[in-house]
């Protein structure tokens, strides 16, 4: 039976603001807050809440039938808790329905997986960090910027517990294959590899509303059945794509949302399912590896990393960036954290970019790939000032992670030590507390005590009047008697 996995990317870029190299020094904030509230306000209106309302009534129609999958970058969630918060909370409507999976892909969305291994495992551990506290789930499935990936990036993803990855379905790493199928990456096999079925994809994607193109207009029956013709031993059929597609790229106007909500009562009639990628990965079993030497992603007809490192001055940027990133990690200062992400993100390199792409690209406030290097190179300037600046310049970086672990260190044992002092606090609270109830117990005993000593006081008091008596009338008697002698002498 044939089961369709269809995924959607949800990243927003930070745009960077005019930085002049006069700035460098003096100026330590690097973005257009105008136009990135803007920006993300617009695809939210126009795309993300449309979209995401419709997947909410399909599953609410087809319940269990439809399943779909995201992936948020970090740095996207950044910019929808400031600026469109109700996406994150309608993402989590749709989360309660059980018929959604969140990915896991680097918080920055940036190239990091290219450079530095352990920055990259960083940059995807803060990711999950993320959507498990939106979401309550922590990622099983990994989906690198891009759908960037290579048999050395594979291995990262298997050595960080992934139990699949996604990436691009390209005709030069296939060749005869077919992307319809699960592989595993070719050093790790135990990770599983969903590839990306190009054509499918691309026809919702970029086609759907190009009056010129032959498949115009697409049908949501037409779609399907070229799906249900494909041989019976290809049963895995993933369609990838940014959310933006559905009312940006594709404009409402199009009805392109009512394509998509037609999907799941075509499949059903031809008994195609949709599964989610832990799903598939869960029950399918890999027919074989898939080699990737090199690089490959979903951008441009080359399907590789060069409209992002293709050029001298994208390679240039690319390598001063990351010629710190060891530093940045050791030092773990939370503002020098936050514009590294921002940094990082990969379509700082793409606006640098001199090759032609058959996808057009608004570069912003960008006249040119070379005015896109020299302001982000000013900023960059800046940054790495800061970055050293925070230790002096003569530490390389093996002292300063040894001097830095030992801080790290001593600060272990002071709070090993505050823990055994707490400990010990508590102890003798309770052998005071204990002491007091002991003693207060001895004082309610005395108190006792007196008060039977005084219960029995007044019995012998009442006894001693008796004997007085006697005393009494003697002492009466001896007053009376010298009265009686001196009238005896007159």
């Amino acid at each position: 039976m044939k089961t369709i996995c269809l995924y959607f990317e949800i990243h927003q870029i930070i745009h960077l603001k005019r930085y002049r190299f006069f700035d460098i020094g003096t100026d330590h904030y690097y973005y257009d807050d105008y136009e990135n509230e803007r920006s993300i306000s617009d695809i939210a209106e126009r795309s993300y809440m449309p979209a995401l309302n419709t997947f909410q009534q399909m599953i609410a129609e087809n319940g269990k039938k439809f399943k779909l999958a995201f992936s948020l970058s970090g740095v996207g969630i950044e910019q929808l808790e400031m600026h469109a918060p109700q996406v994150l909370a309608k993402l989590q409507e749709l989360n309660e329905t059980g018929c959604v999976e969140f990915l896991a892909e680097p918080f920055s969305h940036g190239l990091s997986a290219l450079a530095n291994e352990e920055c990259f495992a960083d940059d995807v551990r803060k990711q999950m960090v993320k959507i498990k506290e939106y979401f309550g789930k922590e990622p099983t499935i990994l989906r690198n910027s891009s759908l960037i990936y290579s048999d050395d990036i594979g291995h990262q993803a298997a050595k960080l517990g992934f139990k699949g990855m996604l990436t691009e379905g390209a005709k030069h790493v296939l060749g005869w294959k077919s992307p319809h199928y699960v592989y595993n990456c070719a050093l790790a096999p135990n990770l599983k590899l969903l590839l990306r079925d190009v054509e499918l994809s691309d026809d919702i994607s970029l086609r759907f509303n190009d009056s010129e193109w032959d498949g115009y207009p697409l049908f949501a029956d037409t779609y399907m059945n070229h799906i249900a013709n494909f041989p019976d031993e290809e049963q895995v059929i993933n369609i990838f794509m940014e959310l933006s597609a559905l009312g940006v790229a594709q404009p409402l106007s199009s009805n392109i949302l009512e394509f998509i909500k037609a999907l799941p009562a075509c499949a059903e009639k031809l008994g195609i399912t949709f599964s989610t990628p832990s799903e598939i990965c869960g029950k399918m079993k890999s027919v074989g590896n898939l080699d990737v030497p090199d690089t490959l992603s979903w951008v441009d007809e080359e399907r590789d990393v060069s409209c992002w490192l293709g050029n001298p001055m994208q390679r240039e940027a690319f390598n001063k960036l990351y010629s710190i990133a060891d530093r940045v990690r050791i030092a773990n200062d939370p503002h020098i954290n936050q514009d590294w992400d921002y940094l990082q993100a990969s379509n700082n390199f793409r606006f640098m970019t001199t090759k032609p792409s058959n996808v057009g690209l608004d570069r912003g406030i960008y006249a040119s790939p070379f005015d896109a290097f020299t302001n982000y190179m000013n900023i960059l300037g800046d940054f790495m000032s800061r970055v050293n600046s925070l230790y002096p310049d003569e530490i390389d970086n093996e002292e300063l992670n040894a001097l830095l672990t030992t801080i790290k260190n001593q600060g272990d044992e002071i709070s090993m030590k505050d823990k055994e002092i707490t400990r010990l606090q508590a102890k003798v609270a309770k052998m005071q507390a204990e002491e007091d109830k002991l003693k207060a117990k001895i004082d309610k005993a005395k108190e006792s005590q007196k008060k039977s000593a005084k219960a029995s006081e007044p019995k012998k008091a009442s006894s001693e009047p008796k004997k007085a008596a006697p005393e009494k009338k003697k002492e009466t008697a001896e007053k009376k008697a010298p009265a009686k002698k001196t009238t005896a002498k007159k």
